[in-house]
């Protein structure tokens, strides 16, 4: 069994959603000693935002030598992507959705033909089966019931992506309100790291 984690917090060990996400691979770990499990954090190693030449290499354009390095962290990334069984990720909201790193990373994983394909009946995803979940920490509060809901754009795209890519049923645990007050933050801490505890193995 393999589990890619991913990070994509700014904030290093003051951020909230990577204690959620560490604690999560490490509740996962304790299930299953022997899971294998890779490692990409996205802020310390970030990914090029898609240009123009990247679209055309990926429609069969040569590419540039300058970009070869480049495309070839492409392929590793997507590689990574489709060899886990599992994948975790820490996604705090940044001005009401992802961070833009993480957005960087969706990019490379989203690919025709790789994870995902048009028919006659539209698109298909080709991703199924894997397991994700999903650290989520929100300055505020962002639940349906909330008068800010219609401004959440973290975990509707995020359901919305893995969706078109197959993975129908993504898992999501949440530390909301952190920025509220030191005695929010510490509750909604705590709260997300016992749900991490908790998990079911598999």
């Amino acid at each position: 069994m393999k589990l890619l984690h991913i990070d994509s917090s700014v904030l290093g060990p003051h951020s909230v959603s990577r204690q959620v996400s560490a604690a999560i691979v490490a509740r996962l770990r304790e299930a299953t000693p022997a899971l294998e499990v890779s490692y990409r954090d996205l802020t310390q190693t970030p990914l090029a935002h898609l240009t123009g030449t990247h679209l055309a290499a990926a429609q069969g354009a040569p590419a540039p030598a300058e970009l070869a390095a480049d495309l070839a962290t492409s392929q590793a990334v997507l590689d990574e992507f489709l060899a886990a069984d599992t994948v975790v990720i820490g996604a705090p909201m940044y001005n009401f959705t992802i961070p833009s790193q993480l957005k960087a990373w969706i990019d490379r994983i989203l690919v025709a033909g790789k994870t995902f394909q048009y028919g006659a009946n539209g698109p298909q995803g080709l991703a199924g089966g894997k397991r994700v979940i999903v650290a989520i920490s929100r300055g505020g509060f962002y639940g349906a019931e909330t008068p800010y809901a219609a401004g959440e754009h973290l975990e509707t795209y995020l359901r919305w992506v893995f969706g078109f890519i197959g993975i129908t049923n993504p898992e999501f645990i949440f530390a909301d309100g952190i920025q509220i007050g030191p005695e929010y933050r510490e509750k909604a801490l705590a709260g997300a790291l016992q749900a991490a505890t908790s998990l079911q193995a598999a």
